[in-house]
């Protein structure tokens, strides 16, 4: 014990650190510390870390398994895509059960040296004092908290305190167009909408920061990993042409757990993970997701893409979530209908909406029935469960 604190300063400095064993003057080594010591290997890179769960939107939730090497890739995309320093401080309000708190807010903050801010859950009303009174300077939430935000009042005086708030980031759920730009006009913020998903450690896609760059609609550009656009077999698509979505690098899982039928399946022969999401990509690289490939309706041989619907719905003001999904059709096999939930104390007619999507999409495409709910079925990460609305309204 006499030289114990010498010792620790030196191994210190030492890059690779072996075990520091007790040895007592008189009795010698305390062997059963040297046993727990000696028996608790050093984890490597590619050890498993993390066993979380799929949010289940398109069937059953199936559990992850993320590698502490992977967990960090996640942190160091977001650090890159964000431009994250020891200056910056995020309000992470999504539950830690969710990949977006855990990796985005958590393993961001822990990989750039940032501040990190955790309050008990999520509330509209102490939102904004919480950015002013912690000094945050992002946040990360998901397309629902935004509506959320939308339809709560304001203290003024809190929004004239944000001058030293950088940016939010929407990921978890496709961000509706007319969404993102009600609110960045209202709050006078850049948004950031953004792609991630369980089983890449979260960041899969953004945005670029400069406002400029953003395009609405689309989930942005890849950071620290590899995306494209390309069939089950790996032949990649043209510019513009849709498909699905493909990722390749060191935040993918090593995984699934206990299913090596859904692993196998999940990635394509060259060795890129097969997301389930379909999109485009522009001549910019920029993606552009279109929907998911067991969310699809298909209407007499031909395929119709929820989320271009949804974006339309959108477009009503008194409508605060939409979700268009596919119904059993005697003659088309499947047809469009649409759930949707207004803001409180509005209303909006299912004549108002059927004229607003006939005008976009013409009379083929539009939902030929609507549902008006008081909230729309989501499952942990926020996410709309298309699948539940079909079961639900299925005769």
């Amino acid at each position: 014990q006499q030289h114990h604190e010498l010792a620790q300063k030196a191994l210190s400095q030492l890059s690779d650190k072996p075990q520091l064993i007790p040895v007592h003057p008189e009795n010698g080594p305390d062997w059963k510390v040297c046993d727990e010591k000696l028996s608790t290997p050093k984890p490597f890179p590619q050890d498993a870390a993390l066993l979380i769960y799929t949010s289940g939107t398109t069937g059953r939730p199936k559990g992850v398994i993320h590698t502490h090497e992977s967990l960090l890739y996640g942190g160091w995309n977001t650090e890159i895509a964000h431009q994250l320093t020891l200056e910056d401080r995020t309000l992470c309000v999504l539950p830690l059960c969710h990949i977006n708190a855990q990796v985005v807010s958590v393993m961001g903050s822990l990989v750039s040296g940032s501040g990190l801010v955790i309050p008990d859950r999520f509330q509209a009303s102490k939102f904004w004092s919480w950015i002013v009174d912690e000094k945050c300077t992002w946040f990360s939430v998901v397309p629902t908290i935004l509506s959320y935000l939308m339809n709560a009042e304001e203290d003024e005086k809190l929004i004239s305190k944000l001058g030293h708030f950088r940016f939010g980031r929407s990921a978890s759920a496709a961000l509706p167009p007319a969404l993102h730009k009600a609110f960045e006009s209202r709050f006078g913020l850049s948004i950031v909408e953004t792609m991630g998903i369980t089983e890449t450690a979260a960041p899969l896609l953004s945005n670029p920061l400069d406002p400029t760059k953003h395009k609405h609609g689309s989930s942005g550009i890849a950071y620290g990993n590899e995306v494209r656009i390309a069939d089950a077999e790996g032949k990649v698509v043209c510019t513009g042409e849709e498909n699905e979505i493909q990722v390749k690098g060191r935040n993918v899982m090593q995984g699934y757990f206990k299913n090596p039928q859904a692993t196998r399946e999940a990635f394509t022969p060259d060795g890129w993970y097969r997301t389930g999401d379909l999109g485009k990509m522009d001549a910019d690289g920029y993606i552009f997701i279109t929907g998911r490939l067991k969310e699809l309706i298909i209407k007499g041989g031909e395929n119709i893409a929820p989320r271009e619907i949804d974006d339309v719905l959108y477009r009503h003001s008194s409508v605060l979530e939409a979700a268009a999904f596919p119904l059993p059709d005697a003659d088309y096999g499947q047809t469009v209908a649409a759930a949707i939930a207004t803001r409180p104390g509005e209303e909006v007619t299912e004549s108002d909406l059927r004229q607003l999507c006939l005008e976009a999409m013409g009379a083929y495409r539009a939902p030929s029935k609507y549902f008006f709910l008081d909230e729309l079925p989501k499952g942990p990460s926020g996410k709309i469960q298309r699948l539940k609305l079909t079961e639900r309204f299925t005769d």
